[in-house]
This record gives structure tokens, C-alpha cells and sequence, in this order.
């Protein structure tokens, strides 16, 4: 039996909340050995209470990056879960695989951002990339270690958000309160936002590509509002795998911790009886043109995700803030995208460059 010292990168977020749940259920399996948060000081003292032996940081203090890759490289950890939103959590990620940690994953960012960096990283240290997102993690749970050349299709379910089946031209009048009803999960207001344009399913698009290694064309979306299953995979014969589960961040992050081992715990299996129903239907790419820009920036590669990534941050920030209508985050995305001159394998320097090309971009086209 494995214990693992885990950092947690984002300890006072939905998924750092539920790491810790984890590790307060398996104490044999998972030990806490770090945590950060960005400005909680409040909240990571009383994780800090709660587990003593763990070193902690703010992110937001004028050293917070340094203590950031600090704790990803403590000599005595040997997983990082990384689950900070937004880019800041790429440095210490790479920061931690270079120290031969396996990483976690949770931040849709570092691998939309730089995921030929982090997996090419990954192999050459020989650490693992085990992801968090309830749908990769299924995946990764339906391939168990078999070769990309078996998988047909990936197959990633989608919940819907609130306005599955909203018309168009209501969706148009949405306002910051509708989008964040999220029928299903308990999330942050961004994440939530992009469950609502679907830009957290182009996300995960992108980052399936480069966690499993397969085409953009062999990455499909399903809406599938019960959130049972929670992704599929389609291999050459025509067979499909799925994993499902209860709606609870804390069976990936199980599983995570524990892989390759299943451990029993506290969590309540799931009653196929009870949910009775399960449903499944195509996503209205006319309405939620997410998934297509996705395929478009997964597909050219390059810097175009993180040109797509940081331009939905800057018209999400806008939406919450009520300086532009919902069907401009698309709008936005789409024109950022339009106008940047994309560099192929680009390095870490040529990613932030185009990262902060977007922002600037995006913020102008606002105003």
C-alpha cells in the first residue's frame, strides 16, 4: 500500500476542498505535504488547522510565484494537484515535473495553454499526467494504458449547462445570474460561465488531444444532462467504454491519488435504480459555437488555444462584470482568434507572448 504526499495547488477552491476530503477519508493513502491559495488567508488557515504537517503560500503576496514552485518542488512530495484557474498555475506544473512529481491536473489552462510543452516535459522526466476533469479522468479510466492506435473516438459527455434548452434568442439576453444555474455541479463563477457557452467542453477538447495523443477529429461531445457517465471511449471494433459515477469531484481525485490502485473509501456508489433515466443528444454547434473554435484552434495548434483560452477569460471577466452580452464571449473569442498570427511549436516565452497578445487584444475590443 502507496501513500502519497500530495501538494495541493489551489487548496481553497471547489477542488481543493474536495482533495482534502480525500485525504481526510484515506489518511493511509494521502498525506498533504503543501497547499496554496491565491488570496484566502483565511480559508488555508483553516485547512491549515486542519492538516499542521503541510507547508503553506499565498499566491498573492509579492513572492507568490517563487512560493508557488516552492512547494511543487518539495523534496518530499511526490504528486502536485494542480487546480489553480487561469495560467499561473503553468509554472509551478512545470516546475514540478522537471523535480520528477507527477502532476495532477485540474487547471484546464496548463494544458490548453502549453500542452505540447507539458506532456513532452512529462515523457522525457518519465512522470505521469494524471488528470482530474471528471471527463478525462474517465477516459483515462476506460483506456487503462491502451495505445491511442485501439480508440476510434474519445468521447467527452456534456451536461449542457443552463441554457441547453433555451432558444437562441433568449440565450442572447442572458445575464450573468441565468448563466451561473449550473443544473448539476458546484463550481467557480468562471468555470461555471464556460459551462454555460460550452468553452469549458472546448477546453477539455483541447486538452484530451494532448493527454491521450489523438486528433481533434477524433474528439467528439454528447450532452448528457443526468452527469452519470462521464465520458466514453469508442475504440476501432465499434465498442464503447464509459465510466460513470455520482456527481463528486472526489472520485477523480481518488482515483488520481490511488492510481493504478482502487481503494475503498466513504463515497457512495452510484444507484442506476434511483437515477432511472439516462439521456444523451448532439450539442447545438449553431448556438454554442464553442466547440467548433475549439476544433479550429486544437486543430492548427500552435499558439492559437492560448490565444483562445486567454480571450474567453478576458470575455468572461467582461460578462460577470456586466460590460458585454452573453453572445459576445463567443463573439469575442472568434475575432481574437481571427486576427492572430499564429506561431507552430512555439516555446514557453512565444506562449505567453500570445497569451498576453489576446489579453490585450480582447480588453481593446471591449473598450
Amino acid at each position: 500500500m502507496t501513500k502519497r504526499r500530495v501538494v495541493i495547488l489551489g487548496a481553497t477552491g471547489s477542488i481543493g476542498e474536495s482533495a482534502r476530503k480525500v485525504a481526510r477519508n484515506l489518511p493511509d493513502r494521502m498525506e498533504i505535504v503543501g497547499m496554496s491559495a491565491h488570496a484566502n488567508s483565511a480559508g488555508l488557515a483553516e485547512a491549515a488547522a486542519e492538516f499542521p504537517r503541510a507547508r503553506t503560500a499565498l499566491s498573492s503576496e509579492p513572492d507568490g510565484a517563487e512560493q508557488l514552485i516552492a512547494l511543487a518542488t518539495l523534496p518530499e512530495a511526490d504528486l502536485v494537484l494542480v487546480a489553480i484557474v487561469g495560467t499561473a498555475g503553468l509554472a509551478p506544473a512545470l516546475a514540478a515535473i522537471e523535480a520528477g512529481k507527477d502532476i495532477a491536473v485540474a487547471s484546464k489552462e496548463i494544458l490548453v495553454l502549453a500542452g505540447e510543452i507539458v506532456m513532452d516535459a512529462a515523457r522525457r522526466k518519465g512522470v505521469r499526467v494524471l488528470p482530474i476533469d471528471s471527463e478525462h479522468n474517465a477516459i483515462f479510466q476506460c483506456l487503462e494504458g491502451r495505445s491511442s492506435d485501439n480508440v476510434r473516438r474519445l468521447i467527452l459527455t456534456c451536461s449542457g449547462g443552463p441554457f441547453r434548452k433555451t432558444p437562441a434568442a433568449d440565450i442572447a439576453r442572458a445575464t450573468p445570474e441565468m448563466a451561473l444555474k449550473h443544473p448539476t455541479w458546484s463550481m467557480g463563477r468562471k468555470i461555471t460561465i464556460d459551462s454555460a457557452t460550452l468553452f469549458n467542453k472546448a477546453l477539455e477538447m483541447i486538452e484530451a488531444r494532448w493527454l491521450f495523443g489523438v486528433g481533434m477529429d477524433r474528439i467528439d461531445v454528447v450532452i448528457h444532462p443526468q452527469s452519470i457517465i462521464h465520458s466514453l471511449v469508442e475504440f476501432v471494433d465499434g465498442s464503447q467504454l464509459a465510466q460513470l459515477s455520482r456527481s463528486d469531484m472526489c472520485f477523480p481525485i481518488q482515483y488520481a491519488v490511488t492510481y493504478p490502485d482502487r481503494v475503498a473509501g466513504s463515497l457512495a456508489p452510484l444507484d442506476l435504480a434511483a437515477v432511472g433515466r439516462l439521456e444523451f443528444e448532439a450539442p447545438r454547434e449553431d448556438v454554442f459555437p464553442a466547440l467548433r473554435l475549439a476544433r479550429e484552434a486544437g486543430t492548427t495548434g500552435g499558439t492559437l488555444p492560448a490565444v483562445l483560452n486567454a480571450a474567453n477569460e478576458i470575455a468572461v471577466a467582461a460578462f460577470l462584470d456586466g460590460r458585454i452580452l452573453f453572445p459576445r464571449i463567443w463573439e469575442l473569442v472568434e475575432t481574437t482568434m481571427q486576427a492572430h498570427d499564429v506561431t507552430a511549436h512555439p516555446d514557453l516565452p512565444s506562449l505567453l507572448a500570445a497569451d498576453a497578445w489576446a489579453r490585450e487584444f480582447a480588453h481593446a475590443r471591449i473598450a
